[in-house]
């Protein structure tokens, strides 16, 4: 009986992992300690980061970096559990962590002395917790950041002024006298008469007078007088946690663990500047004992586009306040998805030696692109191919290149663009399920990512795809078409026949010439149904824009066989004849238009309006 895939993994690939990770999802955390992979990068980087931690010197800041689906929220929310080190299903978290660090005595002994330091940790995505805040308000960020503290400190975060009123009873030792006066004067929690604190107010001010001594009639709109009085700066939010912090331990630490804050500053420069602000006022202030860890996008072009020369000084001023850098790339992606998700049992490691041992001299072309495109790297050895099978190991910074290039063209749904539901990690597992009951030496096909990220794709952009899969009625020719989607916008890859035969190589037995017939097959089919374009030996991807600009193209007759005879539309074959000259003028002036429409399809949106101008010039 043939051996299936399933029969080599060590977990099965199936397994509830979950896609991306949720800064305030508290389900599974035991699990995600469990199955978080450290690599020899990723752990040298948090050797350097706890270094700091440990021994503050000036740099309050820390910038987690990595391109889309990479594991930025996995490890800042890793960091946040481990700093903070309470129990996770009966065990202190570090406990559950220092198992996977059984080779790296200097990192296990850095991070003990890290959780010995009594913390707390306020985790949070950014744009979650600014509810309907304004990102065009000048505090926008300093909101965020002062809600999440009033939340920990137990106070009504989503208003301001009623956090400073609970505060302020609070350090008077009077809140909980005022939230049983409230209960007996309302017959409701405070907790509950609060989220509705103008309908309460007689309430409110009964209750207060009752727990101060003050005259009911003096106080009687109290909580509009917080409202009034209350403005919250920078500076105010770094005293108040300073005031809050020496009430506690001496060597306290309150860390703000931020997730996606790149993107949310990304593109408005007073944010910027108000990010590094309040982590500056933090560090002076607090001197060591306030934190803050972000996660941005490796490159930030890519969010906010072209930098202008303002944007390019703040960004460099944050970045110098977040000295402790923590960029996360492909290479540490592909290792995790190798150790976590296609880990082999020593059967299956040997039956994929035996198979490495047989395709050896094959590997060392199979999948080396040509046509000019870029050398992505090959299997270096066979301990490589084990743990990569049955990906081939170009798939990993080719996917990761195509994600980034779909989401620089606004591709997916989303504030930001970015992958949404889908890491690298649940993309790859996607892939691997559909090959468990597949024969040892099947390989995984690059179309297949197509199905790991559908659903995050903007319906549009998928809209000639889903077409095909409904009407053209070839299914080799519908994996063509998504392997093309997905390398639409890889400027280093290069689509040849050659290319695209790679990206569909079934296994290690196809037959090479039948299958280069079966894509030349495909590819005249998409090219006549005009969902791609054939520019030399390289097909591309057709958008719904570049559709319109191919469908007037074929839409012009050009019969130059006899004098005078020129360019006509096929749909008016009756108009005036142009002479030789002219109909060689129009030629080209259709083609100069047409390579024009062809660019602006192509450009990024922001740019897109200034180029559509430019043509029609």
């Amino acid at each position: 009986m043939t051996a299936l895939l399933r029969d080599i993994f060590e977990k099965q690939v199936d397994r509830s992992i979950e896609g991306v990770i949720k800064a305030d999802d508290t389900e599974g955390l035991g699990v995600e300690l469990e199955e978080y992979v450290v690599t020899n990068e990723i752990g040298q980087r948090l050797e350097r980061f706890l270094e700091a931690y440990n021994n503050y010197d000036t740099a309050n800041g820390v910038w987690i970096s990595g391109f889309f689906g990479s594991g930025k929220s996995h490890l800042l929310k890793m960091l946040a559990l481990l700093l903070e080190n309470d129990e996770v299903d009966g065990k202190r978290a570090v406990e559950i962590f220092e198992r996977k660090l059984a080779d790296n005595p200097m990192l296990a002994g850095a991070l003990r002395k890290a959780a010995s330091i009594p913390s707390k940790s306020i985790l949070f995505n950014i744009d979650q917790k600014a509810d309907v805040i304004s990102k065009t308000d000048v505090d926008a960020l300093l909101s965020v950041f002062q809600k999440v503290f009033d939340e920990m400190c137990g106070y009504y975060g989503k208003h301001p002024h009623i956090a400073q009123f609970e505060r302020d009873l609070d350090s008077r030792g009077k809140l909980g006298a005022f939230k049983e006066a409230f209960q007996a004067a309302s017959g409701k929690p405070w907790e509950r008469g609060r989220e509705q604190a103008l309908l309460e107010g007689r309430n409110v001010a009964k209750a207060f007078a009752t727990v101060t001594g003050d005259d009911p009639a003096n106080v009687s709109d109290i909580l509009s007088q917080y409202r009034k009085d209350t403005r919250v700066s920078i500076e105010d939010f770094a005293k108040t946690v300073k005031a809050w912090i020496d009430n506690q331990d001496p060597r306290f630490r309150l860390n703000f663990f931020v997730d996606e804050v790149g993107q949310y500053i990304a593109d408005n420069v007073k944010l910027m500047t108000n990010l590094q602000t309040i982590a500056e006022s933090l560090n002076t202030k607090c001197r060591g004992q306030a934190w803050i860890i972000v996660t941005a996008q490796q490159d930030m072009s890519s969010v906010i586009g072209e930098l202008t020369a303002q944007q390019e000084n703040d960004f460099s001023k944050i970045q110098a306040r977040f000295a402790n850098r923590m960029p996360l790339n492909s290479q540490d992606v592909a290792e995790v998805i190798q150790r976590r998700l296609l880990a082999k049992t020593d059967g299956g490691q040997i039956t994929l030696g035996h198979l490495y041992d047989r395709e050896e001299n094959n590997l060392r072309t199979l999948f080396d692109f040509g046509d000019g495109s870029f050398r992505f790297k090959n299997f270096r050895d066979r301990e490589h191919f084990v743990a990569s099978y049955p990906f081939p190991n170009y798939q990993y910074d080719l996917f990761q290149r195509a994600i980034m290039g779909l989401s620089q063209h606004n591709a997916f749904e989303g504030k930001h663009s970015s992958v949404g539901e889908r890491s690298m990690l649940g993309v790859f597992q996607e892939v691997a399920k559909n090959l468990v009951d597949m024969p040892i030496g099947r390989l995984a096909t690059f179309d297949l990512m197509f199905e790991g990220i559908r659903t995050a794709l903007k319906s549009g952009v998928q809209q000639s795809i889903q077409l095909a899969e409904k009407h053209l009625g070839d299914e080799f020719a519908e994996r063509v078409l998504k392997a093309l989607f997905l390398v639409k916008y890889v400027k280093e890859f290069k689509p040849s026949v050659r290319n695209i035969a790679i990206l569909l190589l079934p296994d290690f037995e196809a037959d090479q010439t039948e299958q280069r017939r079966k894509i030349e097959q495909a590819l005249s089919l998409l090219e006549r149904r005009t969902l791609i374009q054939r520019n030399g030996d390289v097909y591309e991807f057709l958008t719904n824009e570049e559709k319109d600009v191919e469908a007037e193209i074929k839409n012009l007759a050009i019969d130059m066989s006899e004098p005078h005879r020129g360019i006509r539309h096929a749909g008016n074959r009756n108009g005036p004849v142009p002479s030789e000259d002219q109909a060689r003028a129009d030629r080209h002036r259709i083609s100069v238009r047409a390579q024009d429409r062809r660019s602006v399809a192509r450009a990024q949106p922001r740019t897109r309006d200034r180029l559509h101008h430019a043509a029609r010039r």
